[in-house]
């Protein structure tokens, strides 16, 4: 098979989008084409979790296909082409690497990290923006979380130690009991967005991933929930058909399975 070049899919695209090209294509909009790159950022990210080169392959394809198709609209509108993002994103990274195409000095990781921080704050400055306009609205909560308290935390708002994100826990949990008693509904759930973004910066401080740790807990609890049903159901029942204490039973047997 014939490799091809950056600037096939982009004449590709711009074929698919033209008078003779695909109907679907041609209706696509900015706005139809979101729930796509979305989409297709997760497939990425499972085929990462899923150490699977094959379907990453496949999936990277696809992920920059939504880059060229969405460059597309744009310079048939006369914003912007794909060839203006890439200058863009070349212009930004030398920029921010001022240790590696400057004078500048990183000794290790976290340095950077503080440089690039500074440098976006500059910039951020320039536009009238504040330190934490760079954390897109749409990420995922848990994500965000995580991303809007590590910048905050890069220019100093931050816990000294993780052994006072848990006061912080012992106390959003205690006030989301005091909610709960008192029976209003938005106050339970204002406490437990509070007790969700404290458990999120515990993990930030532990270096853990909590967007990663939590997906991890969903998978595990899958597969547990699936040997509970394999089991139930090969005895010719369904789990509805159990009690909450057999139930109980084939869980820690699922548990005791997976440690071997």
């Amino acid at each position: 098979m014939a490799r091809r070049s950056f600037d096939d899919l982009v004449k590709l695209m711009t074929t698919l989008r033209g008078p003779n090209g695909c109907p679907w294509d041609r209706k696509q909009t900015l706005e139809s084409l979101k729930p796509f790159v979305i989409e297709e950022s997760y497939e990425v990210v499972d085929a990462i979790t899923n150490d699977d080169r094959a379907a990453l392959l496949e999936e990277i394809g696809d992920f920059l296909l939504q880059a060229v198709f969405i460059t597309e609209l744009t310079r048939e509108e006369g914003s912007f082409d794909v060839y203006d993002s890439i200058t863009a994103i070349h212009d930004k990274l030398v920029r921010r690497h001022p240790h590696v195409f400057g004078d500048v000095e990183a000794k290790d990781a976290e340095q950077v990290l503080v440089n690039w921080e500074k440098l976006k704050r500059d910039e951020r400055k320039q536009e009238n923006k504040g330190v934490l306009s760079g954390v897109p609205a749409s990420l995922p909560a848990l994500l965000k979380a995580t991303r809007l308290t590590e910048k905050a935390a890069r220019v100093g708002f931050d816990w000294r130690g993780t052994e006072e994100v848990f006061h912080k826990v012992d106390e959003e949990i205690a006030e989301l009991r005091e909610a709960i008693d008192s029976g209003d509904k938005d106050h339970v759930r204002d406490e437990i967005g509070d007790l969700l973004f404290t458990i999120a910066n515990i993990a930030r401080k532990l270096e853990v991933n909590a967007e990663e740790a939590l997906q991890s807990t969903n998978r595990k609890f899958i597969r547990r929930f699936e040997s509970m049903e394999s089991h139930v159901h090969g005895e010719g029942r369904n789990l509805d058909q159990l009690t909450l204490e057999e139930m109980d039973a084939l869980w820690d047997e699922a548990k005791a399975a997976e440690r071997g």
